[in-house]
């Protein structure tokens, strides 16, 4: 059934990146996989290749696409369609940009914009910390403005912040003010932190069950000096504004879950085609095709979704409930889809060379990050009333 969701632009640059992964990145990224990291040079060519630009406005360096998220899923089907992956890239992008974009001053677009674009600045986002998960409103990171009012004083701790090891600013949610009478949300506000500023420390490179290519990190700050020049939007007001991008970033995991169900059903079927036991191809057992069959359904139907969410995106109607619907069912079919994939590839399913090993251990985070799947039901049950 032909997909509607993407125009002809969208397919062009489809074979651009296509062509891209398979010179610049599948001859290497078994390097990088060993490194836990991709190479900082790699940013600059995606810079080069306009991947940071592509919502941003002309004025800063960039494309000025509207409906830009579309483009940032084709690179997300096509590095899972290689089995690939680009780093900490996406959270520059899904994630970080659209907080300056639309809450960044003019002074601060023209200042952080133009080496956004180029892949110059790197950028990650510190939400999470020790022992308080998903409870962000807990946060105890705080950033107590100065006497003289020019600058905060920044201290706490963040961790799982991925791109944190190579990222040049890191917007920081932090506590400028107390929680407020009956409100714990209130008080929280966005600092975009220059890493090279005294007192701010990378601790640990986690190690993590999957998703190697892409560097996390601890952070620490201690009497960090931040210009009030620095604060994203205003005092505060940081707990809305996280609330207010949420749905894109959750839209972006389905996308990644779905595009790596469809790679899995892809790998498994070319090796069962290949491999032959008993004299005979695998892919000639009853089993082996009603397992595949049953595979291509749910992908069938994690595409509909993911279609549907996408165009929803695109005209500004994607609810928190829906994204949630999305997140939930694709994250959660695709574990089963790239679980039944793996088992057809036998012994050499468990192996790290093959790409459907690092694609079971990489999806498995879809379901916590991003609101856990338990996180996503309560949105979808209040949605309904419940």
């Amino acid at each position: 059934m032909r997909r509607t969701v993407y125009n002809t632009d969208h397919e062009a640059f489809r074979t651009t990146i296509r062509d891209f992964i398979a010179t610049e990145v599948v001859p290497v990224y078994d390097e990088w996989r060993e490194a836990g990291a991709v190479p900082r040079e790699f940013y600059k060519k995606l810079g080069d290749l306009g991947v940071f630009g592509i919502e941003v406005p002309e004025e800063y360096g960039g494309a000025g696409e509207g409906g830009g998220f579309k483009f940032h899923a084709v690179i997300t089907e096509e590095c899972a369609r290689a089995g690939v992956s680009f780093g900490g890239s996406s959270v520059h992008t899904a994630l970080c940009l659209p907080y300056l974009l639309k809450y960044a001053t003019e002074e601060q677009k023209r200042r952080w914009l133009p080496p956004f674009v180029s892949g110059d600045m790197m950028t990650a986002i510190a939400m999470t910390e020790p022992g308080t998960g998903s409870d962000l409103a807990g946060m105890k990171t705080t950033a107590r403005l100065s006497e003289d009012g020019t600058h905060y004083v920044l201290n706490g701790a963040k961790t799982f912040i991925t791109g944190g090891v190579q990222a040049d600013r890191v917007l920081v949610c932090a506590r400028t003010a107390p929680p407020a009478p009956g409100d714990r949300r209130a008080g929280i506000s966005i600092l975009a932190v220059d890493t090279t500023s005294e007192g701010y420390a990378v601790g640990r490179k986690l190690e993590k069950l999957g998703l190697k290519t892409s560097d996390t990190a601890e952070l620490s700050f201690t009497d960090v000096k931040v210009p009030v020049g620095d604060l994203l939007g205003e005092e505060g007001k940081a707990f809305g504004y996280l609330g207010q991008n949420l749905p894109q970033e959750r839209l972006g995991i389905a996308v990644a879950a779905y595009a790596q169900a469809a790679a899995a059903v892809a790998f498994a079927k070319e090796y069962v085609q290949d491999r032959t036991v008993f004299g005979t191809s695998v892919a000639s057992f009853q089993n082996t095709k009603f397992v595949l069959a049953d595979c291509k359904a749910d992908v069938d139907a994690m595409e509909a979704v993911v279609d549907r969410a996408l165009d929803a995106h695109e005209a500004g109607e994607l609810s928190a409930a829906d994204a949630a619907s999305a997140k939930l069912f694709t994250t959660e079919r695709a574990a089963v889809v790239i679980d039944k994939c793996l088992q057809l590839h036998g012994g050499y399913g468990y192996m790290m060379e093959y790409p459907i090993a690092r694609l079971y251990a990489d999806t498995r985070v879809s379901r916590i990050y991003g609101g856990t799947s338990e996180v996503m039901r309560s949105i979808i049950a209040k949605s309904m009333g419940l």
